[in-house]
């Protein structure tokens, strides 16, 4: 017992060393830019640059948009898959999981090769346009984060008893929707909210391939020309991450605490 119990904290402590010493020699790199000593210049650049504040406001606007769309899309479809059609849920789990399997770059030019602007739909024939073909490709790469932090919040409630309550009241689809179901999976909906928030942030491929100015292409474009600033950007992405990620343990530990007792 005491054994397996000491390999077990040996693992971990080299798993700590090979993700936490990178990232340390990484932090410590991007500290070096003023010559016989630490500073937090390179940080100071990369805030003052407008290149900086443009393409991340361009990709939080974008990220927001996307969740709200892959809200909408993904907790009517699970709900009803939950209440009604059951049979089709490993059909509907392959689909959302495709988007893990179909690389980004065969997405982007399908994308093309179908809304160009010589296709009926000419979704690139405009700046706002490629902005909407680009946010679906989002919820598309979002999938299948969204729908399964979705589906374990309706699967931890009786969806059915809810819905029928809700329809013994007089209560119509929408109102269960918005005023039944959508409350009682808040943590699940915030927690895919902020995976595709850091998804989103750090995405290259579709937004590089359609040439938008999105924080992805941003961080290529300094890491190619600069020495300590992309180390700076790297340790600031890897804080927003970081810090969905936290938030996600916050909501559900919230949610938990708060849970009715059974």
């Amino acid at each position: 017992m005491k054994r397996g119990r000491v390999w077990s904290w040996v693992a971990i402590a080299i798993g700590a060393i090979y993700f936490f010493v990178p990232l340390i020699a990484t932090f410590e790199f991007s500290l070096r830019m003023r010559r016989g000593t630490h500073s937090f210049d390179a940080y100071a650049v990369v805030f003052s640059d407008q290149r900086f504040q443009a393409s991340f406001l361009y990709s939080s606007v974008l990220a927001l948009a996307t969740i709200v769309v892959g809200v909408l899309l993904v907790v009517p479809t699970a709900y009803w898959v939950e209440l009604r059609l059951r049979r089709l849920r490993p059909l509907v789990e392959f689909i959302t999981l495709l988007p893990l399997v179909i690389p980004a770059i065969v997405l982007v030019f399908g994308y093309l090769r179908i809304y160009n602007s010589s296709s009926w739909l000419p979704l690139t024939a405009s700046e706002r346009g490629t902005d909407i073909l680009l946010m679906f490709g989002y919820v598309s790469l979002s999938l299948p984060y969204m729908y399964r932090a979705v589906d374990t919040g309706l699967r931890a409630i009786d969806v059915r008893t809810l819905t029928e309550a809700a329809e013994s009241l007089g209560a119509k689809w929408p109102a269960i929707l918005f005023r039944v179901i959508f409350p009682n999976v808040r943590s699940g909906i915030l927690s895919g909210a902020f995976l595709t928030f850091a998804i989103v942030i750090g995405e290259f491929t579709l937004a590089s391939l359609l040439d938008r100015p999105a924080f992805g292409p941003y961080l290529q474009l300094i890491g190619a020309n600069r020495a300590y600033e992309p180390a700076a950007l790297a340790i600031i992405a890897f804080a927003v991450t970081w810090a969905c990620m936290g938030l996600i343990n916050l909501v559900g530990s919230g949610a938990r605490g708060t849970a009715p007792a059974r």
